[in-house]
């Protein structure tokens, strides 16, 4: 398994379709290195700020679903 550190930079847009959240993001990737006594894996890294930007996107994304959810469910 590769494993890598992602940096990110900045938040470009979002979108969703077919049950997938998709953001477009500025990303700094390199090869991570890992000590042999631990497993494989890949760490995001990102500032309060972004951390921030990233809910909040989340957060609006989860509640657009939420609505349509709600409507189709009136229906029956």
């Amino acid at each position: 398994m590769k494993t890598y550190n992602i940096e990110v930079q900045k938040v470009k847009s979002q979108s969703f379709a077919h049950g997938l959240i998709k953001l477009h993001v500025d990303a700094l990737i390199a090869p991570a290195v890992t000590p042999e006594d631990k497993a494989p894996t890949s760490a995001l890294l990102f500032t309060e700020e972004t951390a921030r930007v990233l809910l909040s996107l989340l957060k609006t994304q989860l509640l657009e679903l939420d609505g349509r959810k709600a409507k189709s469910r009136h229906g029956r």
